[in-house]
C-alpha cells in the first residue's frame, strides 16, 4: 500500500488539524460520504496554503469514549484517512488522532489507510479526564506496531495532556517526559496548554525541551502572535483552532488564516537558514 511520508523535524513542521464532524457510531454520528468529502476539502485547503502535514481527528465524537471500540467508527475513520491521503497523492505526511486515548486503534487505522503518524493523549502516563481514567497504552501501541509490521509509523505522545489532570501530587512534566522516552518509543513529545486552543507558557515548553533529546511539538494555541516565541524552543507545531474561520475549532478552515501563519513560518525558516549558513 502507498503510504504518506514520515514527519521530518529539520524544518519544524506545521501540522494542520482536520477536525471531523461526528462519525458513524458516535452519539451524533453522520453520513460517511459527507464526512469524507468534508475532510478531503479541509485537508486540501491546509496543504494548498503551505502546511507541512495534516492530522485527522474525530473531534466531533463528543462525549468521547476512552477507547473507541465501535466498528462503525473505526471503519469510518480508516476510510476517511485513506481518502485524504489518496487525495493528496501521498505527498505530505498524514496522521491519525483517535480521541480520547485510542492509541493501538490509531496505529491500526494509520497502517491500513496509508497514514504515517499518530497522536496519543496518554501514551505513557495515567491521566484523570472528563471521560474517566486514561491509562497508558504504550505497551499495546508497540505490540500493535510489531504485530502489523508498522514500525515506521511515528508516535507523537502528549505529556501533561490538555483537558486532563495528573493522578499524583508533585507532578513534574519534565520527569514524565523522561520516563516516557526511557520506557516507551515516542518519536516526539507534544506539549499543550490546559484546553484546546489555549497556548502553553513558553517557559514550560522550554523546560521540557531542555529535559529531553527528542523533538518537542507545541500542540495547542499556536497563532501568528506567539509562534515567533516558540520557534527557538520547539521542533514542530500542531495548529487547529487558529486556522479555522473566526478562530472557532468546529468551523471550517479559513485559507487566509493558514496563509497568514505560514507566511511567518517561511520567514522564520529563511532567517534560521541564513543564520546557520553565516556560521559556516
Amino acid at each position: 500500500m502507498a503510504r504518506t511520508p514520515t514527519l521530518s523535524f529539520k524544518s519544524k513542521p506545521v501540522i494542520g488539524v482536520v477536525h471531523l464532524p461526528p462519525l458513524p457510531g458516535s452519539p451524533r454520528g453522520g453520513n460517511i460520504d459527507g464526512l469524507t468529502g468534508y475532510a478531503v476539502n479541509e485537508a486540501a485547503k491546509l496543504v494548498d496554503k503551505g502546511v507541512d502535514a495534516v492530522i485527522i481527528e474525530n473531534y466531533g465524537d463528543k462525549p468521547f469514549t476512552i477507547r473507541v471500540k465501535n466498528p462503525a467508527t473505526l471503519a469510518a475513520m480508516a476510510i476517511i484517512v485513506h481518502e485524504v491521503a489518496k487525495s493528496l497523492n501521498y505527498r505530505v505526511p498524514v496522521g491519525v488522532s483517535l480521541l480520547r486515548n485510542s492509541g493501538p486503534e490509531a496505529i491500526a487505522i494509520a497502517y491500513t489507510s496509508g497514514a504515517s503518524f499518530v497522536r496519543i493523549n496518554a501514551y505513557c502516563e495515567p491521566r484523570v479526564a472528563p471521560e474517566g481514567l486514561l491509562e497508558p497504552v504504550m505497551r499495546e501501541v508497540e505490540e500493535m506496531k510489531h504485530r502489523l509490521g508498522a514500525d515506521t509509523i511515528q508516535v507523537l505522545a502528549d505529556i501533561d495532556c490538555k483537558h486532563s489532570k495528573p493522578l499524583t501530587p508533585g507532578y513534574d512534566p519534565r520527569e514524565a517526559a523522561r520516563e516516557c522516552i526511557e520506557r516507551g518509543s515516542p518519536t516526539a513529545i507534544i506539549v499543550t496548554g490546559p484546553r484546546t486552543g489555549e497556548p502553553p507558557h513558553p517557559g514550560y515548553v522550554a523546560a521540557i525541551t531542555r529535559a529531553v533529546d527528542i523533538p518537542i511539538i507545541v500542540g495547542s494555541g499556536v497563532n501568528p502572535e506567539n509562534i515567533r516565541i516558540y520557534w527557538p524552543i520547539a521542533s514542530g507545531f500542531i495548529v487547529g483552532t487558529y486556522f479555522k474561520t473566526d478562530g472557532k475549532t468546529t468551523n471550517p478552515v479559513d485559507p487566509k488564516r493558514v496563509e497568514s501563519l505560514m507566511s511567518i513560518v517561511h520567514t522564520l525558516r529563511s532567517t534560521e537558514k541564513r543564520s546557520q549558513q553565516s556560521k559556516h
